[in-house]
């Protein structure tokens, strides 16, 4: 008995055929996922056990960013490499130094004001304290300041071992800064030979990828920081602006403090912030300083949920979903580093998958049968008609038939 057919010489497959192959395919992708995760757990491994030196790695990266198109402006005006390097990093360092050098006599001179204002200000909390809704008396302020004092005796060498930890902690900081400078001297220097190293290590098929696939994320990289300076000083001029108004000494050393915060992502709006309202706490009262932090909080909030997402998300074509959720988990898994790298990392991520996208679909089309010359219907309409076929493959419509190669007329015309 025959098997029943479905078209020419063709069986009809059994359920039992399909469902195996299907479960096959599963147990496949079953097993590269398995494989792939590994991998990404290996890979995050060895870099968790590494991190001391990827993190000045990347830090320079950022930094290069930013420094590496005026390095590139002079190099192409005749500027030697190494010379490019040197004005370009003498320029940015000097101009830090200059703002410090001109913040510095303002912060100096409202400094002894700002002081007496705390003490001022902790002579009226005391006040409040005792004749305020508290009516706390002065021997129960007494005993808790004595309280407090016992428990800082009592832990001095915890205090102590703090400490320790605090310099051990400004070391590593010091040291990661004088790398990361170092580092983005040599990236500026010599990072235009990197893709040529690149496409000449790789070869002519797999290093042409290589360099696609690092000069779009170069300039990804590019864009998340050119976009974070952007939102951070929105939030500094719309910040520095409503200390004005309110009347806050240090209005404008503390704008700056918060545009330079911006780029450390929490920790930096939180900690700039706090010091605003204390300043305004202590040199105008609790009604400004109240006033303060409802500016600060609105501010960061349009900031943080609207405009960082949306100009992000518009630069490095990534949706504003996924640009809250890799800060997110970036700042879960990684903390405050996690989070200032988790966007633009996702971003290169994201460039990645586009590029492989694009590669598929070149060889998809590159690879496509031609339809046959006799009408057939394809997936994208008449035969002839695939807008996926590349230039130099010619057409259906274009190709004669046998007859017309031989001068006869066509029978099916």
């Amino acid at each position: 008995m025959t098997s029943p057919t479905h078209g020419p010489g063709r069986a009809t497959p059994d359920r039992a055929d399909v469902i195996d192959k299907g479960l096959a395919r599963v147990n496949v992708w079953g097993i590269r996922l398995i494989v792939g995760t590994i991998a990404l757990y290996i890979l995050g491994w060895i870099i968790g056990h590494t991190w001391v030196v990827w993190f000045p790695i990347a830090l320079a990266l950022v930094l290069s960013t930013l420094l590496a198109p005026p390095a590139t402006f002079l190099r192409k005006r005749g500027f030697p490499s190494a010379l490019a390097a040197v004005v370009v990093m003498l320029g940015f360092l000097g101009s830090i130094a200059l703002t410090v050098y001109l913040l510095a006599p303002q912060v100096a001179g409202q400094s002894n004001d700002i002081a007496d204002s705390a003490v001022t200000g902790v002579g009226e909390v005391r006040t409040w304290l005792q004749e305020g809704p508290l009516q706390i008396s002065d021997g129960q302020i007494t005993s808790a300041f004595e309280t407090v004092q016992d428990e800082l005796a009592a832990r001095a060498s915890d205090i102590s071992a703090g400490v320790v930890t605090g310099i051990t902690t400004i070391t590593n900081i010091l040291i990661n800064l004088v790398l990361m400078l170092l580092l983005t001297f040599f990236f500026i220097k010599d990072g235009h030979r990197f893709l040529p190293w690149v496409s000449a290590i790789g070869g002519q098929r797999v290093g042409g990828h290589f360099v696609e696939v690092i000069s779009r994320a170069w300039n990804t990289l590019g864009g998340f920081i050119r976009t974070q300076a952007l939102v951070s000083f929105i939030d500094a001029l719309f910040i520095g602006i409503g200390l004005v108004i309110i009347g806050v000494p240090l209005a404008i050393p503390l704008a700056i403090l918060t545009f330079f915060a911006g780029f450390i992502p929490i920790v930096g709006a939180i900690s700039a912030g706090a010091i605003a309202v204390l300043v305004a706490l202590v040199t105008n009262g609790p009604t400004d300083a109240l006033i303060v932090l409802v500016l600060i909080i609105a501010v960061q909030q349009i900031e943080g949920n609207l405009l960082s997402p949306w100009l992000q998300g518009k630069s490095m074509n990534l949706h504003a979903g996924i640009v809250l959720m890799s800060v997110t988990a970036g700042s879960t898994i990684f903390g405050i580093t996690g989070a200032f790298l988790a966007v633009p990392v996702a971003a290169i991520v994201a460039e990645v998958f586009r590029y492989l996208n694009e590669s598929v679909d070149r060889e998809v089309a590159a690879a496509a049968p031609l339809q046959d010359s006799h009408g057939a219907e394809g997936p994208d309409g008449p035969a002839g008609a695939n807008p996926a076929l590349p230039d130099d493959v010619p057409h259906t419509r274009d190709r004669k038939t046998p007859a017309e190669l031989r001068g006869e007329p066509d029978p099916n015309a």
